[in-house]
Parts: C-alpha cells; structure tokens; sequence
C-alpha cells in the first residue's frame, strides 16, 4: 500500500486571465509594498510596452527595473542583480520572463536574506547531489518575496528551487529554499504574445516534460496524477493550437494551465527522472535552451525506461490522445508536429560531448531518482546515443 505525505506549497494565490499591470499592481497594495524591484526578460523590456505599463501601474511605488539576466541564469548576473535590490533598498520583487528570470527572482531573495554579495558565496548554498547536509550552510528564509508573471512555460514560478549556472565550471546549480517559491503568480495569456513562438511552444514541451516525468516517478500519488494527466490534455490541445494561431489567446491561457498543473507533483517532491537531469546539463554545459532540451530527451529517456514502467507510459500515451501507442512515439508525434528539434544533432551537440554531458549529469539530484536505475555515466552516455 503506497504511503505519503503531500505539502502544499507556501504560495498565496494563482491569478489568471486577467492584464498583469492590473493585478501586479494590486498585489503591491494587498503586501503593502514601497519599494519594487522589478526584473524582466531583457528582450521585453527593450521591444515592448509589457514591462513599462506594469511600471507606469505600480506609480511611485516602483524602485527600479533590471533587464540583464542571460539565459540559464548565471549566478553572475544574480548576484549583480541582488547588491541592485539591496542598494534599491527593495521590499518585493517582481519578476516578468521566461524561466531564466523567475530562477534570479528566487537567487535575489536568497542573496539579500543570507548577505551574499559575490558569486563564489553561492558554493555555501548550492545543493550537493547525494549529501547530508546538502548545503555547508544553512539558508536563512527570504524576507523580501516574489510575485511572478511568465512568459513561457517552464513552470518555474510555482516550486521553491531554483537553478543557476556557474559561470566558471559551466554547470547548472540548484538553490532550494520552501519560502523562494513566488507568493503570487499572476497567468496573463496576452504577455505571452511577444515570445518568440519557438520558444513559447518548447518551453510547453518542457511543462510536457514535468507531467510525463511526474506519472513514471515511484513517488507519483493521485492528487499528482490526476494533475498530470490533464495537464497533458491541456498542453496537447493547446500547443497545436497556438501553433496554428499564435493569436489564439484562448489556447495560450489552455497552455498556461496546463503548465501549472504540470508541476503540482513537483510542489509535493514527486521525483524526476533522467529526462530533467540531462536537460539540466545540456542547458549549463551545452547552452541548450530548456525546452529544446525535453524535446530531444524525454521520447528517448521514455524508450529507455519503458523496461520498468510501460504500465505508467501507458497513461502519458492516452493522456496525449493516442491510446495505446508507445509513449516515446507519441511524443515524437507532438514534437514533430510543433516543428521542434527532435535529436541532439538538430541543437547543435555532437557525439564529442557525450562523455563530458555524461560525467556532469552525474552531479544532478534527478540522475538518482530515474525509475530505471542509472548506474554511471555509461548509462547516460547510451542515452544520449539515442537522442544523436
């Protein structure tokens, strides 16, 4: 008989279908904050109005905005981004973007609740893979919080991680505190719009990537489950949708939520497996984007698996409307027809990278939890040789 524990995660509210501007700006007066720190997607800030009518909303109350976070979010950038909230003497932070931005909204409270003022300070908060303690310190909880508006679908903004690359070694890290997880996330389909397309529908695959990995985890329980399963129906419909009318706001709200309920396992700690894990590396040592990432990944880290769990992949293949067919073949299908990368080649990485992308994964917490028992870097590496 399964046994478990379910914590719910210390958000206060999920707001969609509603302008960002609006409700950013009445969650500054519900917290009663003065002095916002805002962080946004670069490309936003500079190419659309998105970021200053949330600005222009937030009137006097607004302290400054900061628009350079690279992708995958070196702790560099974080870091910077941190001793500027700490001179704005800044009481919430607003994050607008893609995941890269909501991961430095979570390094931002870290920095400014334990004193970290230059990047190599993080190697005391980073999590050790296998460790007891996981951290050489421990985290002191945020005080200045976080209210997030996506742009994409990486999901993100609804667990308390957060993962940053390490500049010097190239290796994405993980920072975890229960109070870094955002206390608002605000679901606006219209901000949506000015994502490139590539990215909004691989980042939905991504999200695929949560669900489907959260149905084959030995920790999955229903309330995960059931979750999944319809976060699966909502990512299917609606990306196909978008991707035949990127105007379709209806379809994007589709994806969105099915993105939120893409990670209520993940809010629980339901496991990931190698799928996460090689994304992890590819995206740090590589500079894979992450959706890209679960589109050349998870068809073949599902084949991999399908020896101990096809009764699981079996539910991901109903789920995404195709009863009975492999799961791996099924998502090849979706994948394919959203016109994304669908092997290591088509993003750029060649067979010369296996070993040192093997040897990393390795170091991520997710490698152990793989339903299939992953026993080196071998393993990895025959993995990565089915996605060449």
């Amino acid at each position: 008989m399964q046994a478990g524990v379910y914590r719910y995660p210390d958000m206060d509210q999920v707001i969609f279908g509603r302008a960002c501007a609006d409700v950013v700006a009445e969650e500054a007066t519900r917290l009663g904050a003065t002095r916002i720190f805002v962080i946004a997607s670069g490309t936003l800030n500079r190419t659309t109005d998105v970021v200053s009518r949330l600005v222009t909303g937030l009137g006097n109350r607004h302290a400054t905005t900061w628009d350079r976070i690279a992708a995958h979010t070196p702790r560099t950038d974080c870091v910077e981004a941190a001793n500027a909230a700490r001179d704005a003497k800044a009481d919430l932070i607003v994050t607008i973007g893609g995941g890269s931005v909501t991961d430095a909204g979570k390094l931002v409270q870290l920095c400014l609740a334990n004193d970290v003022t230059a990047a190599a300070q993080l190697d005391d908060y980073r999590r050790i893979t296998n460790a007891t303690p996981p951290t050489r310190k421990p985290l002191k909880a945020p005080v200045v919080r976080q209210v997030a508006v996506p742009t994409t679908l990486s999901a993100g903004e609804f667990n308390p991680g957060a993962g940053c690359t390490d500049t010097a070694t190239k290796k994405k890290e993980s920072y975890f505190h229960a109070l870094h997880v955002p206390r608002t996330v605000v679901l606006d389909p219209a901000v949506t719009v000015h994502t490139p397309l590539w990215l909004f529908l691989s980042s939905g695959i991504r999200a695929v990537d949560h669900a489907a990995e959260d149905i084959c985890s030995p920790r999955c329980n229903a309330y995960a489950e059931a979750a999944d399963i319809h976060a699966l129906k909502l990512l299917s419909r609606g990306l196909r949708a978008v991707k035949a009318n990127e105007g379709d706001l209806a379809a994007r709200l589709d994806c969105l939520q099915g993105m939120w309920l893409s990670v209520v396992g993940s809010q629980a700690g339901v496991d990931k497996g190698a799928s996460h894990a090689i994304g992890h590396i590819l995206g740090g040592t590589a500079g894979v984007p992450h959706g890209y990432t679960s589109c050349v990944m998870l068809p073949f880290v599902m084949k991999w698996n399908k020896p101990v769990n096809a009764e699981r992949q079996a539910i991901i293949s109903a789920a995404l409307g195709r009863p009975g067919a492999d799961a791996g073949d099924a998502l090849h299908e979706l994948i394919a027809g959203l016109g994304l990368p669908r092997s290591l080649q088509a993003v750029g990485v060649g067979a010369d990278q296996f070993d040192l992308l093997a040897e990393n994964t390795m170091h991520d917490r997710w490698t152990y939890t793989n339903p299939r028992k992953i026993d080196g870097p071998a393993d990895v590496k025959a993995i990565l040789q089915m996605a060449a």
